[in-house]
């Protein structure tokens, strides 16, 4: 008896989904895509340039030549330049580990003056360790009491009500009034003390820090010579609950006739990124939270000094986001070059390996010791979600990078890193 034509039709269209799917699962798993994975954003992240081998910036570069960097030598080649630390009397043990390492990697050769200072007069103890770990000139200068007090327009309840509201967010030091006293300190009034006015450039150095390469050429004439406003090794997302209005205030600001003050190459596509983060470009109110980990920076003060800058921190200042939010100087100095200043003016020191815990810049060089290249934590693997310079290289370009080097997956970053 004949099959009918229906069912023979149905026999051979089982037959082509069996042989098809019998295919399909014989075929490379490498090109099976799951629903989930989002590739744009994963090509759009790069391999740890920290993995190719590291040399210098770009020349010139003034080195050391005879005595043209010997301490207390009055014709140096010295710049008017500091290493600046912001310490209080009790952290010079934590201190002393941060100069020793940088004064081993570098200032030995250079011998730059430390300037130290402190909310509080230091101690002679303090002055006296401080001094015996260098052949630099110390000193030692207190923050004026008008520099570091709340400012007479904050309202002391109302901060205490904000920093309860950010405590339920785990924001940490949410109700610490130093910190608080501190990121506004630093993010628009280090720079206006007296005895630094003669200062141009400064590299910031906190206290239990470490750095792990020698380099061997002047780098605050490196930045003189190359036109450089901001020199940074890490780059982070910032939780957004620290900074919720700081981006909308910052909207307010150019639109109350400052938008001219933007600089023509700037960086405000980094700053607006919601590509790699949505929830924080979201939850920041239209700010990636992307900033440049500002417990290094090599920087030039005449631009905190600079009238685009010094308009915008005043700003904010009279917003009260240091004390109703916890701004802190990190985002704020971010946002203020990314926005005032030529994005090519910023530079990744790359080649200087640093560690403040729990993140490093690690680079691949003979002349780096005590860090794995390529890692950027030494915490937990869920930290290496926090990197943000694959975002800064998208929008300002990377410019260390090879010639024939080209992009890779995530999964090539995350396990260099362990």
């Amino acid at each position: 008896m004949a099959i009918p034509k229906p069912i023979r039709l149905l026999a051979a269209a089982c037959m082509a989904l069996f042989f098809f799917l019998v295919v399909q699962i014989m075929r490379s798993p490498g090109e099976v895509k799951g629903p989930n994975v989002d590739v744009g954003k994963l090509a759009d992240m790069f391999r740890d340039p920290n993995l190719d081998e590291t040399g210098e910036p770009p020349e010139p570069l003034h080195r050391v030549q005879g005595e043209n960097y010997a301490p207390g030598n009055q014709n140096s080649d010295r710049i008017n330049a500091t290493l600046l630390s912001l310490v209080r009397n009790k952290e010079l043990e934590q201190l002393i580990q941060s100069m020793q390492d940088l004064e081993r990697t570098w200032n030995h050769k250079f011998n730059y003056p430390w300037t130290f200072l402190n909310d509080e007069p230091f101690t002679a103890e303090f002055k006296k360790a401080t001094q015996a770990n260098t052949n630099a000139e110390c000193r030692y200068l207190e923050i004026p009491k008008e520099h570091w007090e709340v400012p007479s327009w904050i309202n002391e309840d109302l901060m205490h009500e904000s920093a309860n509201i950010l405590e339920e967010h785990d924001v940490q030091y949410a109700h610490m009034k130093s910190y608080h006293q501190m990121c506004r300190w630093n993010s628009g009034l280090f720079y206006k003390h007296p005895e630094l006015q003669d200062i141009q450039y400064y590299w910031r150095v906190e206290p239990n820090v470490h750095f792990f390469c020698d380099v061997d050429y002047d780098v605050f004439r490196y930045m003189q010579d190359h036109n450089k406003t901001y020199g940074f090794t890490v780059s982070l997302y910032d939780s957004p609950w620290t900074v919720q209005t700081l981006w909308p205030e910052t909207m307010k600001f150019l639109a109350s006739g400052n938008s001219h003050l933007l600089a023509q190459n700037n960086a405000m596509n980094w700053l607006t990124d919601k590509e790699r983060r949505p929830n924080h470009n979201h939850d920041a109110n239209g700010y990636s939270t992307c900033h440049f980990w500002s417990n290094f920076e090599i920087a030039d003060m005449n631009f905190w000094r600079s009238p685009a800058y010094e308009a915008y921190f005043e700003h904010l200042d009279r917003a009260g986001g240091f004390f109703y939010e916890r701004w802190g100087d990190a985002p704020v100095h971010s946002i203020g070059v990314g926005l005032f200043a030529d994005k090519n003016s910023i530079h990744w020191f790359k080649d200087i390996g640093y560690q403040h815990i729990p993140f490093l810049n690690c680079p691949n060089s003979p002349k780096c010791q005590g860090c794995v290249a390529g890692r950027f934590t030494d915490g937990e693997a869920w930290l290496n979600k926090e990197d943000c310079r694959p975002n800064w290289f998208k929008y300002a370009g990377n410019e260390w990078a090879l010639p024939d080097s080209a992009s890779e997956p995530v999964e090539a970053m995350t396990s260099a890193q362990g």
